[in-house]
């Protein structure tokens, strides 16, 4: 099949897109407001987009309490989002009232952040602190008003639990973290799918 998704007369039921851009890490993010107010909420546009100096960004659908509360203050975590807490995750996707504090809500604990204020998920096994760098409307072809903001942050912190550093190396798939595809359907990334390829030299 092809559709052009200007029209998105595809003919399904549901858009295919985010079924094929797959599977896709979630970025847990805590924000925090200036008055001290905590979101934590999950994006499923998010990605690593350099690594010297590393940095992250993740795209949201409106100006959503996470975004506002990060250019207030400058600062984000990125939660690592796994498996084990995956409940718990989707539950901090529920829309509360500005000013509840979602971390609370799914039961999860805060820990204390070394750089920056907002705290991050004491049960993560990672966990990325960051700065904000800019915000960037995604305004589409043709102009009109974007419907999305892509949030850039620079890593100037990073925790990692122990126990999956293995021979020097982080044990990714040990941590089982999920990644988001389309429709209600996530990925879990397991050391029995993990493979390994070295590029072509030359």
């Amino acid at each position: 099949m092809f559709y052009e998704t200007a029209s998105n007369a595809h003919g399904l039921p549901h858009d295919p897109f985010k079924a094929i851009v797959t599977p896709r890490p979630i970025g847990w993010i805590t924000a925090m407001s200036a008055k001290g107010e905590v979101n934590l909420s999950p994006y499923s546009f998010f990605n690593a987009v350099s690594d010297r100096p590393p940095m992250v960004a993740f795209s949201s659908a409106g100006r959503k309490d996470a975004l506002t509360f990060i250019e207030e203050t400058k600062e984000f975590v990125c939660n690592l989002a796994t498996y084990d807490l995956r409940e718990r995750m989707n539950a901090t996707s529920a829309p509360l009232p500005r000013g509840e504090n979602e971390m609370a809500y799914a039961g999860l604990d805060a820990a204390p952040s070394r750089l920056v204020k907002p705290p991050r998920v004491a049960e993560a096994l990672a966990a990325l602190e960051c700065r904000w760098l800019q915000t960037v409307q995604l305004a589409p072809l043709g102009g009109g008003e974007p419907s999305y903001y892509l949030v850039i942050g620079q890593v100037v912190g990073i925790h990692i639990d122990d126990r999956y550093i293995v021979d020097g190396k982080v044990d990714t798939a040990a941590m089982r973290p999920i990644a988001r595809s389309g429709y209600r359907d996530y990925f879990v990334a397991t050391p029995e799918t993990k493979f390994s390829m070295t590029r072509p030299s030359g």
